[in-house]
């Protein structure tokens, strides 16, 4: 089926040389059919919908990500014309290839420069993926905050950025190839659903008895890979989660306390002191939001 489509061109978006752009969009039923020159990451940051791309139509969802090639014919819209029923809002970076040219420049492992070489001349082709632990949600949030409120430094920061985003992408399609490290990738899973479950009665014993490893070994690995012991490394992740609470949120101490993990307030706020240095009424008088609620 034949499509008309329209062109999207770089200069259009790229403003001060940056040669990268950032924004959040609502898409509309009437958004056109169109390819572009530059490189194109997108979110599905809210909602459902499809993605038309060639002659295929794909169904789409929070959380997807997908890398759309130079020349490569799509349009994403949402399931109706009724926005606020049926949302359909994404992040999209788009970013020239020759930015590829300056991040390949901080990039020390050859995969990453590969992978960055075959964006760049076009034998990375259109791929898609889950954001199965958040990691490329808070990229995209990061990418878009940073560029639509500029500081000292954003470009580079951006970049920064960007170069994290391609890392992850090329993370996620490692993990659908065998790996050649299945040991080392399971524990890597092994962490990455402690930071999902971490308010949960995590023990050694469970971790071991999901994981297949004894519970020697399982702290073996602990020590090799974080150089902390299982039981230092969960307090630290349910500390590190209950300072972004307590910076971003008005909830109550204590309400905090039970989010991460911790049922009884007094063990909480010794353990916080120890790690912060501070307790939590002050590290949130420092760092938080006014709180009614704790006066």
């Amino acid at each position: 089926m034949n499509h008309p489509v329209a062109t999207f061109r770089g200069e259009y978006f790229f403003q001060k040389n940056q040669l990268l752009y950032v924004n959040r969009a609502a898409e509309s039923i009437m958004s056109p059919y169109h390819d572009h020159d530059f490189l194109e990451c997108v979110y599905i940051a809210e909602g459902a919908g499809y993605h038309h791309i060639g002659d295929q139509v794909q169904r789409v969802r929070k959380g997807q990500v997908f890398f759309i090639p130079i020349g490569i014919s799509h349009v994403f819209r949402p399931i109706s014309a009724n926005k606020a029923k049926s949302p359909l809002s994404v992040f999209n970076c788009v970013f020239s290839p020759l930015l590829l040219h300056k991040l390949s420049a901080f990039a020390s492992d050859y995969s990453i420069v590969q992978f960055m070489s075959d964006m760049e001349s076009g034998h990375f082709p259109y791929y898609s993926c889950m954001d199965t632990h958040d990691q490329f949600e808070k990229l995209f949030l990061s990418m878009h905050r940073e560029y639509e409120l500029p500081q000292t430094g954003s470009p580079d920061y951006l970049h920064a950025l960007l170069l994290q985003l391609i890392i992850a992408l090329q993370r996620s399609m490692e993990r659908s190839q065998p790996s050649p490290a299945p040991r080392q990738t399971a524990f890597i899973k092994l962490l990455n659903d402690l930071e999902l479950h971490y308010d949960q009665e995590l023990t050694l014993a469970k971790l071991a008895e999901a994981s297949g490893w004894s519970e020697r070994h399982l702290q073996r690995l602990f020590q090799q890979h974080t150089k902390q012991s299982f039981h230092r490394y969960l307090q630290n992740v349910r500390i590190q989660k209950s300072q972004e609470l307590l910076r971003g949120s008005p909830l109550k101490i204590s309400t905090i306390a039970e989010k991460v993990g911790y049922k009884d307030i007094h063990s909480f706020n010794t353990l916080f002191k120890r790690c912060t240095g501070m307790t939590p009424s002050v590290y949130r008088k420092e760092n938080g939001p006014v709180d009614k609620l704790n006066r």
